[in-house]
C-alpha cells in the first residue's frame, strides 16, 4: 500500500464494504427480511463507526494540521453526517418495524453519500493524506482500534 495514500485506501475501501452491505439489504429485503435485517444492521453499525472515526480522528487531525475547522470541508462533512443519520434512522425506523417499504429513503441516502463520499474520497482524504506524516497516519489506525463500540453501536437491539 503507497505509504501517502493509505487513509485515502482504507476509508475508500470502507465506502466499498459499507456500499455492497447495503446492496445485501436491498436485495434481501423482499426476499429474506431477516438476511436483510443483519445486513442492514452491520451497515448501520459500520456506517456509524465510520462517522466517528472520520469525526473524532481523521477531521480533527486534519483541522489541527490545517488550522482549518470553521467554515472549512469538516464542518460541511460534519453537517453531511448528520443528515446521512437522520435518513439512517428513518430507514431503521421501519426495518424495526419489519416494513420493507423503505425505497424513498433508501434513495435519498444512496444520494446523499454519493456526493458526500466522491467529496471525501477526490478532496479530504488525499489532503489528510498529504499534511499527516506516516506516524500521525499510523496513530489514526492505532487510534481507531480503541474507540469504544458504545460510541457507534447503537442500533438493532431487541430485533
Amino acid at each position: 500500500m503507497n505509504e501517502q495514500a493509505m487513509i485515502t485506501m482504507f476509508y475508500e475501501k470502507d465506502h466499498d464494504r459499507l456500499d455492497e452491505l447495503f446492496k445485501t439489504f436491498q436485495r434481501l429485503k423482499r426476499s429474506d427480511f431477516a438476511k436483510a435485517k443483519d445486513a442492514f444492521k452491520e451497515f448501520k453499525v459500520g456506517l456509524q463507526r465510520h462517522i466517528v472515526w472520520e469525526e473524532d480522528l481523521l477531521f480533527t487531525l486534519w483541522e489541527a494540521k490545517t488550522g482549518i475547522s470553521e467554515g472549512g470541508p469538516t464542518m460541511v462533512m460534519r453537517n453531511e453526517h448528520r443528515q446521512i443519520g437522520q435518513l439512517l434512522e428513518s430507514i431503521h425506523e421501519k426495518v424495526a418495524a419489519d416494513n420493507p417499504e423503505t425505497d424513498q429513503e433508501e434513495q435519498w441516502l444512496i444520494n446523499m453519500l454519493g456526493s458526500h463520499n466522491m467529496k471525501e474520497e477526490r478532496v479530504l482524504y488525499p489532503s489528510i493524506d498529504s499534511v499527516v506524516s506516516v506516524a500521525e497516519r499510523e496513530q489514526v489506525f492505532r487510534d481507531m482500534e480503541t474507540i469504544p463500540a458504545a460510541r457507534y453501536n447503537a442500533c438493532c437491539t431487541g430485533h
